[in-house]
């Protein structure tokens, strides 16, 4: 059926191509092709299992979509509605349902519900479940009809016992894989969405009503006394705040509404938000952002400015436009009267003058590190950039402005300086973690510095970005990869690798000089809004040429934009050329929202705005510091900071806003701070606070030509200084001699030295929504009823044994051995499938064929490779060639080659088609240089499947795969402690590699240089023992930065950076 649904399908093809119909010769030649090719493969199999497969492939929205409905339905009350929408959208299998159903004999209605999960071919498994159910009814039908011959005097008993095995089978089917745990949700979560939506709906509304109509059927809006929907009264007026969306969300389709007309007045909606009762009458809960999360199922509840005494039942509110800079909360006391507590909002903000700096020139831009907030980088009129300790009022580094490579400028660029050598700091700013930082200046320039810590920083990249001013940079990962935005004078936005310089996007479209870029991403979708000098704003989405949105800035004035701290608020500020300032905050539709009042009328400059805490909004203007809070358009308060302030001064917060840096007159920086602020000025001064500013060493790299240069190398010897987790256990376990995830990157699967597997499994949770494994929530060590997986070990060698193990690739099943017999485990039940190859000789590595799970390829304790068949049990073939035991196996499908080394420190590749040797060599240890260790090599494939790492105790070395050509070498130091376990991050990108001194290394892959030393003090408690360190370890298969370490104590350490830093740094390949 498929074979003729692809030759019908090819007909049309040539038609389409060649404007013709297919010559009957041809025709007879591809059905006799299609037919041979699907005698040697089952096309119509193969369609069949995609089809099935279509039918699980649901968006996660409608997934969530459709949890939601059941949980309606169910707490409605609607029992059979809930099963039947259970059983055709294949969701969720109520094993409580049909054990319900199994126990009360209803035979035909179990048959029924379960064929909307698997059919009777599916499986094994799913055979044996429906062979068991007819089975306990057929017996029981001929119970009725021969009582002598009956078998069951107690129906009951028997469908007990028969369920029992039927939960077995149905844990054990991976069909039901991810379908017997429905998702935990908070209670009557559709209600909530839909009071969300009908308040944010409202918030639109020109005329809102304090007890507006409601009906579901079309958007609300609150029509006149004519035309209104049938009335609803309710006598429970709990007002629940309406929820913003993402600012400037991108849509399928634009211009739902008119842009801002800066000749209409500006539209301030007032929110009066809908009675909760209109949607949920007997549950009230706290408002949930709707566009924070892509998952209708969390909840994500917004941090409270303050504590609510009230507990879960007080509702947080935002505050409506107008009313008092104090705050009331209802204190709940059971009683009819409450106290009043107040709180002034202002008292967060920095206001007291904290230190002052003297800059010595005008200053242009400045912006504090976003992790050592006590760092603030200044860029000035005259082209200087310093970097100060704002602690010790001491400038750690000063560099006046200069052209690094003169010969490599444009000749405009040439011309320019000649004419007019002078050149500003138009902006600089710190990339997202600190690592690097970039300066715009006035003349076409932009430069790229990386910075290692204290006072050292060195030159990255000079790029001759634009043809005149570069008037602003931001930094962006529009597809993860960490780009540097550039706009101009020459009306462009340009976007730049910030490793290797190359431009990647470029964006035309604006009519006068690019004033500002703001990049943003919402759900995943990348986009830059820029702004013009003739105030027009325009959106951009990389891939995309031209603009996708095009409106004005109110007063059509010279503009900058910037996202609140969660990225769900878009505000702008900017001046006039008639010196007119706004300031103002816009809807996602491209509407200005809220103007906020309390600006002077002329500036001669324009005028800087910086945000804080998804709370202030700050504009340097007027001689001051001018404050107001996101929620309220009337000015909240005024600094003068001690007075002397310039007329339009240049701000910047701290990333958590208890810093504040001001210009001043005199050239002079004033450091403002709130209560906490001024307390960590005072601590680090002192020494009483914890002062960690990176340490940077310098190690020797070794290149292959035996050449040795000076890297810096970034040292982490304390807790703070990473995120770390320990694994929970319930008995303290033998040393961990094999570690791995699971390929959906959600579990970790660990096997001991007593043979012994544990396995650790993250739930998807409201703290977890990926349900991946992460330092931010403890797994839960998953132990199934029928007990913990065991390696065989009764023909073992204990003193011999080497344990090892192999994931499939679906993670449904793991081959394992510990010197006996090796083991298939099924992933869900823990059961031991079968069990094959007894020793002599015994396995010491296994892994699965990429192509073929059937296919085994088996390292012995003897030198050979036997390729096993699972299929038919047999070993079809014994490679030999090494000298001592196998210690490393690799597949590369790409060039079709396995890649094996062994204990004789020798690397052999084989043809896996022939099954043939094809090429061979030795690793060169270092003369002199011995170790304790015992001398494995290990091998992990890259990425590209083209290189491979080899780890042995002495040295890393990167080596092309097809000819086993050396490409990097890094070689331990004579005193240093020997490697034990080294292994790629998943994208390759970085080497993760762990040493017996309890030390873990991390390496940019492209030439091995080390990067990181973690030493074991931030990761392991202060009792642990002197022996404790790393034997092996696992690298996350989704997230690069994230690796797990097995520990000779039996523990298990999962290691990620710190939040701040997102990410460990490398260098990118450039193999060749």
């Amino acid at each position: 059926m498929f074979s003729v649904f692809i030759i019908q399908a090819l007909h049309r093809w040539w038609s389409f191509e060649f404007g013709e119909r297919v010559p009957e010769k041809k025709q007879r030649e591809c059905s006799v092709a299609m037919f041979q090719l699907s005698s040697s493969f089952n096309f119509d199999f193969f369609c069949s299992s995609l089809l099935r497969q279509q039918d699980n492939i649901m968006s996660s929205l409608s997934k969530d979509l459709s949890f939601l409905i059941l949980q309606f339905l169910d707490e409605g009350k609607l029992k059979e509605t809930v099963h039947q929408l259970e059983q055709e959208s294949g969701l969720f299998f109520n094993v409580k349902y049909v054990e319900d159903l199994v126990l009360s004999g209803q035979w035909d209605i179990v048959e029924k519900y379960l064929s909307g999960f698997t059919k009777v071919d599916d499986n094994e498994y799913s055979m044996k479940i429906y062979f068991e159910i007819r089975k306990q009814k057929y017996l029981e039908a001929l119970d009725k009809e021969k009582e002598m011959l009956a078998c069951y005097r107690d129906a009951k008993s028997a469908r007990t016992i028969m369920m029992v095995e039927l939960k077995k089978l149905i844990e054990a089917n991976p069909i039901f894989c991810e379908k017997l745990q429905f998702p935990e949700i908070t209670r009557s979560r559709l209600r909530t969405l839909i009071n969300q939506s009908l308040n944010f709906q409202h918030s639109l509304c020109s005329n809102p009503k304090q007890n507006p109509d409601v009906t579901l059927f079309v958007d609300h809006t609150c029509r006149q006394s004519d035309e209104s929907y049938p009335q609803l009264n309710f006598s429970d007026p709990l007002m629940v705040s309406p929820e913003r969306t993402e600012g400037f969300l991108p849509r399928a389709t634009y211009g739902v509404r008119p842009f801002y007309n800066p000749s209409q007045p500006t539209p301030v909606p007032v929110q009066m938000p809908f009675p909760a009762s209109i949607v949920n009458p007997s549950n009230v809960t706290h408002p949930i952002p709707l566009g924070g999360s892509v998952s209708l199922l969390s909840t994500t509840n917004p941090a409270p400015l303050l504590n609510c005494p009230g507990g879960s039942e007080d509702v947080l509110r935002t505050r409506p436009i107008g009313i008092s800079d104090r705050i009331t909360l209802p204190v709940n006391t059971g009683q009819s009267q409450s106290h009043v507590p107040t709180f002034k909002i202002s008292d967060g903000l920095p206001k007291t003058v904290g230190r002052t700096l003297n800059q010595g020139s005008s200053v242009m831009s400045m912006d504090f590190h976003p992790v050592l907030q006590i760092l603030l980088l200044v860029g000035t009129s005259v082209g200087d950039i310093v970097l100060w300790d704002v602690v010790s009022q001491e400038k750690l580094v000063s560099r006046n402005f200069k052209v690094w490579d003169i010969g490599t400028c444009s000749m405009t660029l040439e011309a320019a300086l000649i004419k007019d050598p002078c050149v500003s700091v138009n902006r600089i700013l710190w990339s997202p973690n600190g690592a690097l930082f970039g300066v715009a200046y006035s003349k076409h320039i932009v430069q790229l510095y990386f910075y290692y810590g204290g006072n050292d920083f060195q030159q990255n990249l000079e790029l001759d970005a634009h043809a005149g001013s570069v008037n602003d940079i931001a930094f962006a990962n529009p597809k993860k990869q960490l780009c540097v935005i550039t706009c101009g004078d020459d009306k462009i936005i340009k976007v730049w690798d910030v490793v290797t310089g190359a431009k990647k996007y470029n964006f035309e479209g604006h009519e006068a000089p690019v004033y500002s870029v703001c990049p943003h991403n919402l759900e995943n979708v990348h986009f830059i809004l820029s702004t013009s000098v003739d105030g027009k704003i325009k959106r951009w989405f990389y891939d995309i040429l031209g603009p996708m949105v095009d409106c004005e800035a109110p007063g059509r004035c010279c503009t900058k934009m910037a996202y609140s701290t969660d990225g769900k608020r878009l505000f702008s500020c900017g001046t006039s050329k008639y010196g007119e300032s706004f300031v103002v905050e816009w809807s996602e539709d491209g509407v200005v929202e809220r103007v906020y009042q309390g600006l002077g009328k002329y500036s001669s400059d324009v005028i800087q705005f910086d945000t804080s805490k998804n709370r202030f909004l700050v504009v340097g203007a007027d001689f001051s510091i001018k404050c107001w809070d996101m929620d309220n358009v009337n000015l909240l308060t005024s600094i003068d900071a001690d007075g002397d302030l310039t007329a339009s001064p240049r701000i910047r917060f701290s990333k958590d806003g208890m810093l504040l840096a001001v210009s001043a007159n005199e050239n002079r920086i004033k450091i403002l701070g709130n209560a906490y602020g001024l307390w960590l000025l005072r601590s680090y001064e002192s020494n009483v606070g914890l002062r960690t500013l990176p340490k940077t060493g310098t190690t020797k790299l070794k290149t292959r030509n035996d050449e040795t240069e000076e890297v810096r190398v970034t040292e982490i010897s304390g807790p703070s200084q990473l995120r770390s987790l320990k694994l929970p256990v319930q008995e303290k376990a033998d040393k961990i001699l094999r570690l791995t995830y699971t390929n959906s990157g959600t579990a970790v699967l660990a096997l001991a030295s007593n043979a012994i597997h544990l396995l650790w499994k993250w739930k998807q949770n409201n703290d977890n929504s990926s349900g991946k494994a992460t330092t931010k929530v403890s797994p839960q060590l998953w132990q199934p009823p029928s007990g913990i997986m065991t390696n065989d070990v009764t023909d073992a060698k204990p003193e011999e044994a080497v344990p090892c193990f192999a994931l499939s690739k679906n993670d449904y099943y793991v081959v394992s051995a510990s010197g006996g017999k090796i083991s298939l485990f099924n992933m869900q039940t823990f059961k031991t499938m079968t069990t094959f190859m007894s020793p002599p000789p015994a396995a010491t590595y296994l892994i699965f064929c990429p192509q073929d799970n059937n296919i085994i390829a088996v390292g012995m304790d003897d030198s050979t490779i036997h390729i096993y068949k699972a299929r038919v049990d047999e070993v079809i073939i014994k490679l030999k060639g090494h000298c001592k035991r196998i210690t490393g196996l690799v597949f590369s499908h790409a060039l079709n080659l396995l890649v094996s080394s062994g204990a004789d420190t020798q690397i052999i590749t084989w043809n896996c088609r022939k099954w043939e040797r094809q090429c061979s060599r030795f690793i060169q240890i270092p003369a002199g240089m011995t170790t304790s260790a015992v001398l494995d090599t290990q091998v992990h494939l890259h990425q590209d499947q083209m290189h491979f790492l080899s780890v042995h105790a002495t040295q890393l070395a990167i080596y092309k795969v097809k000819r086993l050509q050396s490409l990097k070498q890094w070689t331990i130091g004579e005193s240093s402690a020997p490697i034990t376990h080294a292994t790629f991050s998943c994208d390759s990108n970085l080497v993760y590699a762990s040493f017996q001194d309890g030390s873990v290394c991390i390496f940019s892959a492209s030439i091995l240089q080390l990067r990181y030393r973690i030493k074991p003090t931030s990761y392991l408690p202060p009792d642990a023992s002197p022996n404790t360190y790393p034997l092996v370890i696992a690298a996350h298969p989704q997230e690069p930065n994230q690796f797990t370490l097995g520990l000779t104590d039996g523990g298990v350490h999962l290691i990620e950076p710190l939040k701040s830093e997102a990410k460990w740094h490398y260098y990118p390949t450039r193999w060749k």
